[in-house]
């Protein structure tokens, strides 16, 4: 969702860019023109280094202008493009395709092109390279045309030199200067800021780099912060502003969505201010770009200030310079402003102008886009968490917890799922499943289907029978889709386990031992494939402090040659040995590997239950309590309850740590998840378990007293969790259904 917190989307602004002198554009120009025309290219540039930034950034290109937008606008200095190759050398490097330095092609230009680039180098002093493009037609550029890159190349570099010696910033601006060609001198048009004063054309065709540059990123951009890392880097540095925000509006107030620079102040003047007020951002909302030049002297009877008279009558600004408020547009309607603050009074020429309408008609299109797919994932978000078991019951013998991972590259709902089902006679079913697909298709099979086999294993059905029955439901249905599913029905009086599987992979076992092995079962078909035998299973038997692992492939999608030895790398995470891992961190250390290499492709789930022991041992200490929404008396009520059960257990020497403890977790789930709280208590022989579940399935944040002032002002919930963190070394949460578990863990001292 998109965020209304005045701090949301912030940016630091990039090192301060110098501007670029006459001499140095002009020195520039020379050699990208000379290497264009010996050559033959089509396109010359000139990449300085940037030493703060550590790589190669363009500060000239010129040629057609087709051909000069392809020049990349930064590069890695050890990376094997033309360019970095000949600084980082020497001597004149090119790139081919295909070039037998690159063998992956990693760097191959997606152009008709072919480069060559020459060290601008002089004596020790290396300041870039010069590179240039030519149809890849032409042939490869012979010894005679590189020798003759070179010599220009180090022409240029003697001059930067001279230069560098006279006190000359020898630096790429914010954006290249492009030069169309066979340009005349000119000096009557220009505009200050932009491209070789002397060369006609230059400033507008270099407007046109950071406006083409900003639609590239807007096409990739998914989130807002985004949007605003484009907008910093394609507006607000070539520009040269102070600050920048993105405003939108809703429920009659203007919203912050990012904002970069030094724009707190900017922020707090503009966060829900009402639309109503006559404030130049809200003027703005009407679709009239304002270009604020003087603000108003302070009203009768007020100081006037040391600095630049502020405006109080349109935006509540406190610091110095200028802004201007920009309409956001996509297509005839507004939907935001772009607000930016420059330092000083500042002209804007008529060029400068129309490229600001450019970009922000730009941004207003993409700031919708990231908007409606937050909107979106928000639904398919919902839509999942509810169409997941709220919670999950466990038996005292079979402490259980899950995990579900969306996938990385979709937005759209996914079709796995997990579920426990507690049956008469201290048994349980444990079922994960996957639908093919993520669409809302395979969201409504999915519901459906974890219904079914709920309702089966309820009636006490045999998992095959359970399977088989689903199958015959899902025929039913009329859908062209898939679904494997894996079913253990586990008796905890015996620790008897009868899998089903349903074309999904086995589930896995960790011993007491730390040893992992697979409950193998026969593989039968996916539901909705035509069968003509019934679903068979198989029986295995458990040891006491087993952990069992049910999951789906989105697990290992990534590692598809061995999924099932990446699954026993997966459980046998942690912990190892004879030691009893605790199953909350295990849960979060597997879908933290399993997603740590590359962005998931598909939905995981990852189903966890330790088998604890037979009736010959000792009852386990178990105890819950459920507390009703706006409970007033609900954190009394789970201080009481923690006192009584800790007493009962003999555990009194704890009980106001863990009161103290459970009261404010509790506290925070009722106040900010506004639902129903479970609190679950569990004694084991050397440590006490506390769980708290509600359906905010946000992380509780602690609010640490350490920030500074501004934004210790804002903080509004979190410090109950300051009192959680001093007290317990071991607490957690985890998302859990369509809600969440916080989790602690308290150490029983040796008696």
């Amino acid at each position: 969702m998109t965020s209304r917190h005045p701090e949301a989307g912030r940016h630091r602004s990039s090192e301060p860019q110098p501007l670029h002198g006459p001499e140095l554009a002009e020195a520039l120009h020379h050699a990208a023109r000379a290497a264009r025309q010996q050559l033959g290219a089509v396109a010359a540039a000139v990449y300085l280094l940037d030493e703060h930034q550590g790589e190669l950034r363009l500060a000239l290109a010129g040629g057609s202008a087709p051909s000069f937008f392809t020049f990349p606008g930064r590069m890695k200095p050890d990376s094997v493009a033309a360019t970095a190759r000949a600084w980082a050398s020497g001597r004149a490097a090119v790139l081919i395709d295909p070039d037998p330095a690159d063998p992956a092609q990693q760097h191959a230009l997606p152009y008709p092109y072919a480069a060559a680039s020459a060290p601008v180098t002089a004596g020790e002093r290396r300041f870039g390279a010069l590179t240039v493009l030519r149809l890849e037609t032409a042939g490869p550029f012979p010894p005679r045309e590189l020798s003759a890159l070179e010599e220009i190349g180090g022409e240029l570099a003697r001059a930067l030199e001279k230069l560098a010696d006279q006190g000359v910033t020898v630096a790429a601006g914010p954006m290249p200067m492009l030069v169309p060609p066979d340009s005349k001198v000119d000096t009557s048009v220009s505009t200050p800021g932009w491209g070789v004063r002397s060369v006609p054309g230059s400033a507008g065709t270099s407007m046109m780099y950071p406006l083409r540059r900003l639609a590239d990123l807007l096409n990739r951009a998914t989130t807002v912060d985004d949007v605003v890392r484009a907008a910093q880097y394609c507006v607000m540095a070539p520009l040269r502003a102070r600050a920048l925000a993105l405003v939108s509006a809703s429920e009659g107030r203007l919203w912050v969505l990012g904002h970069s620079g030094d724009s707190s102040t900017m922020v707090r003047g503009l966060h829900g201010v009402s639309v109503d007020e006559r404030t130049p951002a809200a003027q703005a909302l009407g679709g009239r770009p304002l270009f604020v030049h003087d603000v108003e002297p302070p009203g009768p009877g007020l100081p006037v200030p040391d600095e630049q008279p502020r405006t109080v009558a349109y935006l509540p600004l406190t610091d110095d310079g200028q802004f201007i408020d920009l309409p956001l547009t996509s297509g005839r309607r507004v939907v935001g402003v772009c607000c930016l603050t420059f330092d000083g009074m500042r002209e804007f020429p008529p060029e400068e102008r129309a490229l600001l309408g450019m970009m922000t008609g730009q941004l207003g299109a993409a700031v919708e886009r990231v908007e409606l797919s937050a909107r979106q994932r928000a639904v398919a978000e919902c839509l999942q968490r509810f169409l997941l078991p709220p919670q999950l019951a466990d038996l005292p013998r079979l402490p259980t917890t899950a995990r579900y991972r969306p996938a990385g590259t979709t937005s759209n709902v996914g079709g796995d799922w997990y579920d426990v089902i507690t049956l008469p006679g201290a048994c349980a079913v444990l079922v994960v499943g996957d639908v093919e697909g993520h669409a809302m298709e395979s969201a409504a099979v999915m519901g459906q289907v974890r219904t079914a086999m709920a309702s089966y294993a309820a009636e006490g059905h045999r998992p095959a029978t359970v399977i088989d029955r689903t199958r015959c439901l899902l025929d039913r249905l009329g859908t062209d889709l898939t679904v494997t599913c894996c079913v253990v029905a586990l008796d905890t009086m015996d620790g008897t386990a009868e899998v089903a599987l349903a074309g999904h992979p086995a589930p896995l076992l960790r011993t007491p031992e730390g040893n992992i092995r697979t409950l193998d079962a026969p593989a039968n078909v996916p539901l909705g494939v035509t069968v003509p035998d019934p679903y068979q299973a198989r029986e295995h038997t458990l040891d006491p402090g087993s952990i069992l692992m049910l999951w789906t492939n989105g697990l290992v999608d990534w590692h598809p040659s061995d999924p099932q030895t990446r699954a026993h790398v997966l459980l046998g995470s942690g912990e190892s040995g004879a030691s009893t891992p605790d199953l909350e961190h295990l849960a979060d250390l597997i879908i933290t590997e399993a997603c740590a290499t590359q962005q998931p492709r598909d939905d995981a789930v990852v189903l966890l239950a330790r088998y604890e022991g037979t009736p010959g041992q000792e009852e386990p200490r178990v105890a819950g309590l459920h507390i009703q929404r706006r409970d007033l008396l609900g954190a009394r009520t789970a201080r009481t309850f923690v006192h009584d059960q800790l007493d009962t257990w003999g555990l009194q020497d704890l009980s106001d740590t863990l009161e103290l403890v459970a009261s404010e977790i509790v506290t925070n789930a009722l106040i900010h998840a506004g639902s129903d709280v479970d609190v679950r208590l569990r004694a084991f022989e050397d440590h006490l378990r506390l769980e708290v579940r509600d359906s905010d399935s946000n992380p509780p944040v602690p609010s640490h007293l350490t920030l500074a002032a501004e934004e210790n002002a804002r903080a509004e919930h979190g410090r109950g969790l300051l009192i959680v963190e001093s007290l317990v070394d071991d607490w957690n949460s985890s998302p859990n259904g369509k809600g969440k578990t916080v989790a602690l863990n308290l150490p029983i001292p040796p008696r």
